[in-house]
Order: C-alpha cells, then sequence, then structure tokens
C-alpha cells in the first residue's frame, strides 16, 4: 500500500484534472473578458472620435457665454447711465419748475401790487402835501389813523411765503406801516 509510484501518478491525475476543470471554467469568463475587451476598445475608439468635436464645442460655448455676459453686462451699464441721464433731466425740469413759478408768482404779486397803486385812492398824500408845515402837525390822532387804514393791506392781499414753496426768497420786500404812509 505504501507504494509510492502509485501516489505521485494519483496525485498527478488528481492535479491534470484539477487543472481541466479550472480551464473549463476558465474559457467562457475569458470568452466574457475578450468581449469585454472588444466593447471597451470600440468604446475608447468612440470617445477618441466623439470627444474632441464635443469638448471644442463646450469650449466654444463658454466663450459665447463670457461675450453674451460682456454684452449683457455692457448693456446695463449703458442703462445705468441712461437712467441717471434721465434723473438729472428730471431733476433739471423740476428745478426750472420751480423757477418758472416763482417767476410766474413774482410777475402776480407784482401785477397785483401794480393793480392796487394804481386803483388806490391818492387824495390822502395829495392832501398832505398841500397842508402848510404848521397845518401838518395839526392832524389829530383820528385823521392820523384813517389815512394808515387806508394804506393798509387786507388779510387776503397779504403775500404769503408758504404757499407752496420750501425755502423763502430773500428779495422780497417787507411792507410796513411805516413805510407806506
Amino acid at each position: 500500500m505504501i507504494d509510492p509510484l502509485f501516489w505521485l501518478g494519483f496525485s498527478i491525475l488528481l492535479v491534470a484534472a484539477s487543472l481541466t476543470a479550472v480551464l473549463v471554467a476558465a474559457i467562457p469568463a475569458l470568452q466574457e473578458l475578450a468581449r469585454a475587451a472588444r466593447s471597451a476598445e470600440k468604446l475608447f475608439d468612440t470617445l477618441s472620435r466623439e470627444l474632441p468635436p464635443t469638448l471644442n464645442a463646450i469650449r466654444t460655448t463658454g466663450l459665447e457665454l463670457t461675450d453674451l455676459t460682456d454684452d449683457v453686462s455692457e448693456g446695463v451699464k449703458s442703462a445705468s447711465q441712461v437712467v441717471k441721464q434721465v434723473d438729472q433731466s428730471l431733476d433739471s425740469a423740476r428745478k426750472q419748475a420751480q423757477n418758472l413759478q416763482l417767476g410766474t408768482r413774482s410777475i402776480f404779486v407784482g401785477v397785483k401790487t401794480a393793480w392796487k397803486t394804481f386803483t388806490r385812492q391818492k387824495p390822502s398824500r395829495r392832501a398832505l402835501e398841500r397842508l402848510q408845515g404848521n397845518e401838518k402837525t395839526s392832524l389829530n390822532l383820528r385823521e392820523r389813523e384813517a389815512l394808515r387804514a387806508e394804506n393798509r393791506r387786507n388779510k387776503s392781499e397779504v403775500y404769503r411765503t408758504n404757499d407752496g414753496y420750501s425755502d423763502t426768497s430773500e428779495w422780497e420786500p417787507s411792507f410796513d406801516d411805516e413805510d407806506l404812509s
């Protein structure tokens, strides 16, 4: 039973059988591996043909987007300049309208004052001028008050500075009772 040659032959037979079994099992795996290698080769060929134009198109699209971004930013700058110009135009138009309103009001006040001056009764001054020097001092208090009342303005005739204007005009004269009499 201890024949070494038998055991050597038997072990070689088992090794050969197991190698055959491994090769039989490996053949389909190797065929699938070859098929996968051919598919990968086709994929790499397709990628080498299709990828450069696709990358070129992506780069071109990126450049076009950059150009469009620049155009849009220039348009926004131009629009902001137009808005600033319109705002300045509106400010100057508002100032001109205020100046026109002030000028119109000044003309109206001047015409109103001229009309009052022309329609005012003037005998009181002439009567005072006709009186002699000693007679001027002989006017009593009631007569002086009557003369002052003729020269006073009514409340409706008083020029108001708060009729829609925020700042008062410094050139407008102030009429006091002493100036008119």
